[in-house]
């Protein structure tokens, strides 16, 4: 459609939640909707290619954030997120899972209502059509293909039957939020291509008269009459604009977009605000506060044996189980995945992975923007391994993936533990080895939390508090990180928050 003055939605981002969104609310034309994104419309072809996903973040489908330097290990940690349309849903790993059921419990912490396990079940659904036969409440009409590896590598169809070897659960639908134990996970391959949120939402509707899509497009600012966010102001082929809603901004951008165009906004806690230089609009001290990740240490081993060529995404097979110290729920993943990934050890040309996630972690850090240009980087602190417990999480899981690695199920594969190395056996030594050597599994939520508190950003209808016409729907409202992949949760999030429009 060609651009109007004024929509009934204008929705900044275009990534998971954007694409559920703009597919949703035009599909009642008399609604127009106008979608604005930072990155490109075209993204590179690598994206198409599952295999080919660690080198997406530092292209240009990726904004190449960084972490501060973390408190323990002195370093920055890299923080891949999507740029494009399909956002992250076009550079993550393609690993389509919900978290199991019991650690949605703790979004009601602060007060979020509405959005149990069983709450969220009809817009999980609604979002897949899944491949899994007989799997218990699965979606079978949504707009996403989902399910598991047809044929996986070899190496971790190894490591599967070494972990029911060592007594762990074979699983029949790990994906599905209900089970524990080890078993394919779903993924987001069709016909041996990703499926994005942009190809199975976006894209197909590109051509309805009431949708508008901006790509190139970076938000500076949100425009308020009162307490009423009015529109966006945002740059485009080197001009400021502002785009005005005439019912309501829905904020997708993100856990850190969302938060950081807040703040620009003037929208947060007085003193984030002040050393970038923004005058308080709304004191609301939660913006950029509550943000947590999922980190990930990895066990790398060299095989004698060759391993194949990855044809999926890599990590085809995960498991989910609980630590001794969990009670209500697991809370450790263990994901295999067929090539070394880079350790601090030594090189291995020939090999494979057992990553170890605490996927309930108690540690918690915060985003602030420096400056009031959204071209300058933001301070971004998931200050992973704070709190002992997630350390002690992945040593439990480090024991367990070592115990599967010695199984005969491997023994034919010839392997070696390079990283961190038998040296490292007793449990001072592998904990110096976590809190200094992990990743970020690319999972930070929680920095526009829901609830009913002082803390929470947004309420229990994601709208932001104290304000009007203004909400956020995607992972950055999430107040306790599922355990699991967090795609398919925005997914849902996504699909709920259509709904909650509709209603306005």
């Amino acid at each position: 459609m060609s651009a109007l003055s004024a929509y009934d939605f204008t929705i900044v981002g275009g990534g998971t939640a954007g694409c559920v969104l703009a597919a949703r609310l035009t599909e009642d034309a008399d609604v127009h909707v106008l979608l604005l994104e930072a990155g490109d419309a075209d993204l590179p072809t690598a994206v198409a290619h599952p295999p080919s996903w660690p080198l997406l973040s530092a292209s240009e489908a990726g904004w190449g954030d960084v972490t501060v330097a973390q408190r323990t290990s002195g370093a920055p940690v890299a923080l891949p997120r999507g740029k494009g349309l399909g956002g992250s849903s076009s550079i993550n790993a393609l690993v389509f899972a919900r978290g199991h059921r019991s650690s949605y419990d703790a979004w009601s912490d602060h007060g979020a209502k509405g959005w149990t396990f069983d709450d969220l079940l009809p817009y999980f659904q609604r979002s897949e059509r899944s491949t899994a036969r007989g799997a218990e409440g699965r979606g079978t009409a949504g707009p996403l293909v989902v399910g598991p590896a047809a044929e996986p590598n070899d190496v971790l169809l190894a490591c599967l039957a070494g972990a029911v070897e060592a007594g762990q659960r074979r699983a029949h639908d790990i994906s599905g939020g209900l089970e524990e134990g080890f078993a394919p996970v779903d993924l987001n391959i069709v016909a041996g291509r990703r499926q994005s949120a942009a190809d199975a939402y976006l894209r197909p509707v590109l051509n309805r008269p009431n949708l508008h899509v901006v790509t190139g497009a970076t938000a500076h600012r949100l425009t308020f009459e009162g307490t009423r966010c009015t529109g966006v102001e945002y740059a485009h082929a080197g001009r400021l604009h502002t785009a005005t809603a005439t019912r309501e901004v829905v904020l997708t951008a993100g856990t850190v977009g969302s938060a950081e165009l807040l703040q620009r906004s003037g929208v947060g806690a007085e003193e984030d605000l002040r050393p970038a230089h923004v005058d308080l609009f709304h004191k609301l001290p939660g913006v950029g506060r509550n943000l947590h990740d999922h980190p990930r240490a990895n066990l790398v081993y060299r095989a004698r044996r060759p391993v194949p060529a990855a044809r999926h995404n890599h990590g085809e097979i995960l498991g989910l189980l609980r630590s001794p110290a969990a009670s209500d729920g697991p809370d450790l993943q263990i994901i295999f995945i067929d090539i070394p990934v880079p350790n601090p050890v030594a090189p291995v040309d020939n090999g494979f992975t057992i990553g170890v996630s605490p996927m309930r972690p108690a540690s918690r850090g915060s985003l602030r923007i420096s400056s009031p240009d959204p071209r300058t980087p933001s301070l971004i602190d998931p200050n992973y391994f704070a709190e002992e417990e997630d350390v002690r999480a992945v040593l439990s899981g480090i024991e367990t993936a070592r115990t599967i690695a010695w199984t005969s199920a491997l023994g034919e594969w010839g392997i070696e533990e390079v990283s961190p190395g038998l040296t490292a056996v007793d449990e001072p030594s592998i904990a110096a080895h976590v809190r200094t050597h992990f990743t970020s599994y690319c999972h930070p939520v929680g920095t526009c939390m829901m609830g009913e508190d002082d803390a929470a950003v947004v309420d229990s209808q994601l709208r932001v508090r104290g304000l009007d016409g203004l909400r956020v729907a995607d992972a950055s409202v999430i107040p306790s990180i599922p355990s699991g992949n967090t795609n398919a949760t925005v997914y849902a999030i996504a699909e709920r928050a259509a709904e909650l429009l509709r209603g306005t």
